[in-house]
């Protein structure tokens, strides 16, 4: 064995780099400079103000329920027109027991407007029925026996977490209105409906406009049949 033999062999030197190296060597980079920390955001002084919050909108005042004015028939027309008289007149009126709270209160309003327009009180017949939902037969049953010129019916049914109002509430007023149509009898609309208990409180005058409504109505009608007979 030679001295030459017992030497080490030469490293084999790397060549260019190819193609392939150096895309690695670009994406490596772009990792880099993608994955370099975010600057902290800069936490406001001490001393200086929170931004405030924009105030809340105020509450939107509540919807009217009737429009301001007066009615009027322009000159030249006849009219035709009732009274709340109630003189020489009978009334029946029909009340809901359910939510008596309230309905107590529309009964005792209406009977002091029958008083004040002159009804007596042995003309006078108030029948109390189970709730809204019987109202209607009730005020037909009365409208048929003729003896009444015209039916008050007073009730009250209040929003609750069912869809029981609406058919309730729905079915009373469509009921009533039947009843008026096929006796040709006033039937005056009393009920509340109402969304909670409270506003109860503002509408008690319901019973007394109801019977001015029907007072009105069955004055009106008597005049048509008077006219008509002669």
């Amino acid at each position: 064995m030679s001295e030459r033999d017992s030497w080490p062999e030469a490293p084999e030197l790397a060549g260019p780099p190819s193609e392939e190296d150096e895309v690695e060597v670009e994406e490596a980079a772009e990792v880099e400079l993608e994955t370099e920390p975010e600057a902290p955001e800069e936490e406001p002084a001490a001393d200086e103000p929170a931004p405030e919050e924009p105030a809340a909108a105020e509450a939107a005042p509540a919807a009217a329920e009737h429009a301001e004015g007066e009615f009027s028939v322009p000159d030249g027309y006849s009219v035709l027109q009732g009274s709340g008289e109630g003189a020489r007149r009978a009334v029946g009126i029909v009340v809901s027991r359910f939510n008596g709270v309230v309905t107590s209160k529309l009964l005792e309003g209406a009977l002091a407007e029958l008083e004040s327009a002159g009804v007596a009180r042995d003309a006078i017949t108030v029948m109390p029925v189970p709730g809204a939902f019987e109202l209607p037969i009730a005020a037909m049953a009365l409208a048929k026996t003729r003896r009444y010129a015209c039916i008050v019916a007073l009730g009250c049914v209040i929003r609750g977490d069912t869809p029981h109002f609406d058919f309730v509430a729905g079915e009373a007023a469509s009921g009533l209105q039947l009843a008026a149509l096929e006796t040709g009898v006033p039937v005056a609309f009393g009920v509340l409906t109402l969304s909670e208990a409270e506003q109860a409180d503002d509408r008690l005058d319901k019973g007394a406009e109801a019977v001015r409504t029907g007072l009105e109505m069955a004055d009106v009608f008597a005049q048509l049949r008077a006219a008509a007979q002669r």
